[in-house]
């Protein structure tokens, strides 16, 4: 089953990347405008849509409206793009808009710039996808009743080709980014010259009657048409956020491709409103699955219904769907820096088989899928949403900047204060503007969704605040503490019979066999009797389940002794070396979860592989026990597993595998000024993992060890409370425990640290 799946895997996403070839997957120029530009450059597909169904409330007068509209909204995208050009030269490590406000205001402040960035991500990919979806049924308008399910494929499509790699996913995406770029601008040129040359082609919604429904144009119609035309700078953030992506030197090139991607967004966006004023195109809700997108009705006025116009609704229609992709590149980047500073789950953190943050990605396709059936996949009810979560960020951004360049005042910084102070100014007045005139449609929704995302950060980082102060070192002079053996015994079996040597070969204060009685005529006594008379055997009688009357015992055993830890060795039989085999013993799973959360309590777990087969040979008796305990860094939880191992007598290693450079350097160095008498063993993962090396080394370290020998794997675990709490944490013990369980020759010893942080608590 797992080598059925790791090659449908390898088959969907391709092989593991090595993490030394990290530097290979960072994207050229060329590579990056396509993959963190393409939604930006998409936006113009719908932006001047989106301003002439607004203006079409007061009628087909008001679309003369749309020239000074378009004309504001690419003069406040040049602003923008100028003002995030300064923080990329300031910022050239990445991060955007938190990092900004995180270093110039606050933590909280921080959190709130990337909840809305976050919001805005998210509604990306619904947005895109969904307008993507839109182009292709202007073009074939009976499959309008099948969008949703459209738009589902296209969210997995771009799901799976992203946990591919970024430099897989450029390479994808850059022909239809650059086909819809030549193709615009194959139009507008197309379409001026014969307007210069000839007489304007005719849009087929020119002669439209649109009837007003407000009656005349007001300011607020005007600001509530720029409003929505402003999702033309969704996006624009998006390579400041990234710059690490890029190839060396990286604030150069990101800066470039901002620069690139602005010159040609804004060349489209005003030259698509101006054509779609000279072909007169006209369009209401009403009619807009009828007569197609705007873009559509410029394409095939201008390109008369052509290849032309087929062309520019498949470049249309890849490059909106593409678009997603920006929100697929920051996402998850955003949330792995987030969660470096313990304001997500450092599930987050994690990097994937291709060096993607594969959870992030994940994650966010989820929400956009669910965003896509609850709206229906319609960008009319989506696009009230949009803007408002990007225009915070820009705003909060823009005025970090200010107190950036007042701090630190680096060379250029006069001039620099200039640029963010009308990019912070500008963003500032859109961002009442676009809350004002969309708060009754639908930008409410985001107006909640931030406060309830910036709350959940915040306890987030209380938790993992709280929790880091309990786990500091122990004193260097702590001593191991004596424990005391309780034996299970499920049957008077081969499997019991290696759990009871085991025991008699550790140190501890002394050992009791106990029995859960399942039935009158339970025989497993008088067979214990028949084989171990040394070994008095407590039966356990009542009319509790029996792992309740297991865990109440040992629960008295560790009252009675309360100086003394309590070690609980079990033995399961496994019939094969698959990993369902372990659930077939439910009462060993219970007994195993009630005492994790038990204090004074360590669980050995010695499965036994039985053999199918006689191969004539005599089984090798357990000669000697050898521990081993995985550290992954010098915590309380780690020091007191090590300390147990101590206390257990037989010879001990510690292993480091080395994820992260930064972390192995810590490690080593605490470990040396630590002055612990222990060896620690660096053990290389290239992929990332933590299961596989450490299952490797063990395999290994069996093969040139005595026959006979037992290798107990001694797992540090911290427990918190709180259930929630629980989904905070990698979970790397309990995924550790469940794999070298069907391991021969391998036992686990779960060592917990109980913790009293939950969510919310704080120092």
């Amino acid at each position: 089953m797992t080598s059925r799946f790791t090659r449908l895997k390898a088959a969907l996403l391709g092989r593991p990347i090595a993490s030394h070839q990290a530097e290979h997957q960072l994207l050229p120029k060329r590579l990056a405008l396509p993959v963190f530009a393409s939604d930006p450059l998409s936006s113009v597909a719908y932006a001047t849509e989106e301003t002439m169904l607004v203006l079409a409330l007061a009628g087909a007068a008001a679309f003369r409206f749309i020239t000074p509209v378009s004309f504001a909204v690419a003069s406040l995208l040049a602003v923008v793009v100028l003002s995030y050009r300064q923080t990329i030269r300031a910022y050239p490590q990445g991060g955007g808009a938190f990092l900004v406000a995180q270093d110039n205001f606050s933590v909280s402040v921080g959190a709130v710039a990337a909840s809305s960035l976050m919001v805005d991500y998210i509604l990306t990919v619904a947005v895109s996808v969904s307008a993507g979806v839109a182009a292709i049924t202007s073009a074939v308008p009976e499959l309008i009743e099948w969008r949703v399910s459209i738009a589902m494929f296209f969210v997995v499509l771009l799901t799976l080709i992203n946990l591919r790699g970024a430099k897989d996913a450029s390479t994808l995406f850059a022909l239809p980014t650059y086909l819809f770029i030549l193709t615009v601008m194959t139009m507008l040129i197309t379409g001026f010259a014969r307007c210069f040359f000839d007489a304007c082609p005719t849009a087929v919604s020119a002669g439209l009657d649109v009837e007003p429904v407000v009656g005349s144009v007001t300011i607020f119609l005007v600001l509530r048409a720029f409003a929505s035309g402003a999702t033309a700078l969704t996006g624009v953030e998006a390579v400041a956020d990234g710059v690490q992506a890029f190839k060396e030197p990286k604030a150069r090139n990101a800066a470039a491709t901002l620069a690139v991607m602005g010159v040609v967004a804004i060349s489209m966006f005003l030259g698509i409103s101006a054509l779609a004023r000279l072909t007169g195109v006209r369009i209401t809700h009403e009619t807009l699955n009828l007569n197609g997108t705007v873009l559509s009705q410029i394409g095939r006025a201008t390109f008369g219904g052509g290849i032309g116009f087929w062309i520019l609704q498949v470049a249309t229609a890849a490059i909106l769907v593409l678009a997603a992709n920006t929100a697929y590149q920051d996402f998850p980047r955003l949330s792995a820096i987030l969660s470096d500073h313990r304001l997500m789950p450092r599930q987050f953190r994690n990097r994937g088989d291709r060096l993607v943050f594969s959870n992030g990605v994940v994650v966010l396709a989820v929400l956009a899928a669910l965003l896509i059936y609850a709206f229906h996949a319609e960008v009319t009810r989506l696009i009230q949403l949009y803007v408002v979560g990007v225009f915070t960020s820009f705003t909060i951004s823009q005025s970090g900047m200010i107190r950036h360049w007042l701090k630190h005042r680096e060379p250029g910084w006069r001039r620099s204060i200039v640029i963010n102070t009308l990019g912070a100014v500008t963003t500032g007045v859109v961002l009442v503007v676009v809350t004002i005139v969309k708060f009754t449609h639908g930008a409410w929704i985001v107006l909640v969704a931030v406060p309830i995302l910036v709350t959940l950060m915040l306890s987030i980082r209380r938790h993992y605040r709280a929790v880091a102060a309990q786990l500091r070192a122990l004193p260097l002079d702590a001593k191991p503490r004596s424990h005391r053996i309780v034996l299970l015994v499920a049957h008077a079996d081969e499997a019991t019979d290696r759990a009871l040597r085991y025991s008699e070969k550790i140190h501890s204060e002394g050992i009791e066999c106990i029995h859960a009685v399942e039935a009158d005529t339970d025989e497993t006594s008088y067979a214990w009797r028949a084989m171990h008379p040394q070994r008095p055997l407590t039966l356990l009688e009542g009319k509790d389940k029996v792992s309740r009357r297991i865990v109440d015992y040992i629960m008295k055993v560790r009252d009675e002794h309360g100086n003394d830890r309590v070690t609980v060795v079990m033995s399961d039989r496994l019939d094969r070396r698959d990993i369902r085999e372990l659930f077939r013993h439910r009462h060993s799973l219970a007994i195993k979860f009630m005492l994790l959360f038990q204090s004074g309590v360590a669980v050995t777990d010695l499965t036994h592989l039985r053999h199918r087969r006689r191969t004539g040979l005599t089984p090798v008796p357990l000669r000697q026990v050898e521990l081993v305990v995985p550290v992954s860094d010098l915590t309380r939880p780690v020091r007191e597993a090590l300390l147990y191992a101590k206390s257990l007598g037989p010879p001990m290693v510690a292993v480091h595998i080395d994820v992260e450079d930064r972390q192995r350097e810590r490690v080593v160095r605490d470990w040396a000024s630590a002055n612990m008498d222990v060896q620690l063993e660096v053990l290389s993962s290239p992929y990332r993992g933590l299961i596989d090396p450490l299952v490797d080394y063990l395999r290994e370290r069996r093969r040139v060890s005595l026959p006979g020998t037992l290798i107990n794997v001694v797992i540090p675990e911290f427990i918190v409370e709180g259930r929630l709490a629980q989904f905070l944490h990698n979970q790397t013990g309990l995924a550790m425990k469940g794999v070298l369980a069907k391991e021969p020759g391998i036992a686990v010893t779960s060592v917990p640290f109980h913790l009293t942080a939950h969510l919310g608590e704080g120092e």
